[in-house]
């Protein structure tokens, strides 16, 4: 579980084709690595990813097919910057929201307008998760926890003030990039138990 306050901008070390439909991501993080161990979690834009090796500020995780076609991990580069989370424990600051790291769906940036100090960043909106956003809701973008502050059918949008934009990939990546999304866990719960047509008591 992640709360989608990213803890540092991370950059891919290398991606490798593993050749049995999965890959081994190397990324350099010294925040995330500096306790990290095999079996601990770290979100990758908005991916759980599971440590295998660590070291000299760099650790390694496998990815599998699924993630690599559900996610745009697989589109990743040596080089590339990438949001990085550890996991959240019993005493962590809930200053996001609660992320699971599944990714739900991969949308595009669509549309980019600076303000003094902020910008709006506008995302399309895939038409299987769109019925779990709502304005002033929540949605993890990339693995940063953010509030929705326009919806429509098929595109929202959200305002990123000056740290986001400098701390985050939301602040270098351009209109056409692709971003994993993650919706808030509670509204399909909602739906779910909705759906059943059971009444609580």
């Amino acid at each position: 579980m992640f709360t989608g306050i990213v803890e540092e901008l991370g950059e891919v070390v290398k991606l490798t084709d593993t050749g049995t439909d999965s890959a081994l991501i190397a990324v350099r993080g010294p925040v995330v690595t500096s306790d990290a161990k095999h079996g601990d979690s770290i979100s990758v834009n908005g991916v759980c990813l599971t440590v295998v090796d660590v070291g000299a500020d760099v650790f390694t995780a496998d990815v599998m097919g699924e993630t690599l076609r559900r996610s745009s991990l697989g589109a990743l580069r040596a080089g590339d910057p990438v949001n990085l989370e550890r996991a959240a424990t019993l005493g962590t600051r809930l200053g996001g929201h609660l992320v699971q790291g599944h990714v739900d769906g991969v949308a595009e940036i669509i549309g980019r307008e600076p303000a003094e100090q902020w910008e709006t960043v506008r995302f399309s909106l895939p038409a299987g998760i769109a019925r779990y956003a709502v304005e002033k809701g929540s949605i993890t973008v990339d693995g940063v926890s953010l509030t929705i502050s326009e919806i429509g059918d098929d595109a929202f949008a959200v305002g990123l003030i000056p740290t986001t934009l400098k701390l985050t990939t939301l602040g270098h990546k351009k209109i056409g990039d692709p971003v994993n999304l993650e919706v808030d866990v509670v509204a399909k719960y909602v739906e779910r138990l909705l759906g059943s047509g059971k009444a609580m008591s």
